[in-house]
């Protein structure tokens, strides 16, 4: 029988995150997002080698820093130059979840030009996230005209 190249259950893309803290990482990610675990992987130390969460039809997956592996978190380099962007059904209640659960806010939610009511806070392990509830659908050219409008000219 052929291996699939791509395995069911698995999107093309898949951010790989890496934590100080996987375990409470996957927990505040199932209380702020609704993940589901799909699965996890011990390591030396009480640490987690592998970790996936679904969060809708998505998969996120994850693994404890590890500096002899050189797999260090955002905390360990200063911060992350990466934003993951994700749309939830209400961004009000799921930003607010965040920020109870230990997150700082980066943007408060509000209506965007573009048709999404959207937020963004760093999350307790130095991960950026930028979420979204789509709210209107806009046409082009309205979109252009309030792109113009919203960058002052």
């Amino acid at each position: 029988m052929a291996v699939k190249p791509i395995p069911d259950g698995y999107p093309r893309v898949i951010p790989y995150l890496t934590v100080e803290g996987a375990a409470a990482a996957i927990d505040y990610y199932v209380s702020v997002f609704g993940a589901k675990e799909r699965m996890r992987m011990g390591a030396p130390g009480d640490t987690i080698g592998h970790a996936e969460v679904e969060i809708g039809d998505s998969v996120i997956m994850l693994a404890d820093a590890n500096p002899q592996w050189g797999n260090l978190g955002p905390k360990a380099v200063g911060g992350s130059p990466v934003t993951i962007h994700l749309y939830v059904e209400d961004v009000d209640a799921t930003y607010r979840a965040a920020i109870d659960g230990g997150a700082t806010s980066e943007m408060e939610p509000q209506n965007q030009f573009y048709g999404d009511r959207s937020a963004a806070f760093g999350d307790p392990f130095g991960h950026r996230w930028h979420i979204a509830s789509h709210v209107e659908d806009v046409a082009p050219d309205e979109m252009e005209r309030r792109a113009r409008e919203a960058m002052g000219g």
